[in-house]
């Protein structure tokens, strides 16, 4: 899936800027109910990345048992900040 089927499927539009707080918030709540049921280490980390674009990822340690996905998520987060130049 790409990142608007990922957008339709748990927020019912890939337009994120026309959504309503609530519907926000619900998509999110979507998404971590999906993440605690998933067990393809994948699939959970590109959920936990959408998640934390979006701001709603849980914390890494609570995220992730495995250390080295916890390091993956730590480079994706570095990745994401906006260069300061």
């Amino acid at each position: 899936m790409d990142f608007d089927d990922q957008l339709r499927r748990y927020f019912g539009t890939a337009d994120i800027a026309t959504l309503s707080p609530d519907g926000l918030a619900a998509g999110a709540e979507r998404m971590r109910v999906e993440f605690g049921m998933t067990q393809d280490r994948g699939r959970r980390f590109a959920l936990w990345a959408l998640m934390h674009m979006l701001g709603v990822a849980p914390d890494l340690d609570v995220a992730f048992a495995d250390p080295a996905d916890r390091d993956a998520a730590r480079d994706f987060m570095e990745m994401a900040e906006p260069d300061e130049d």
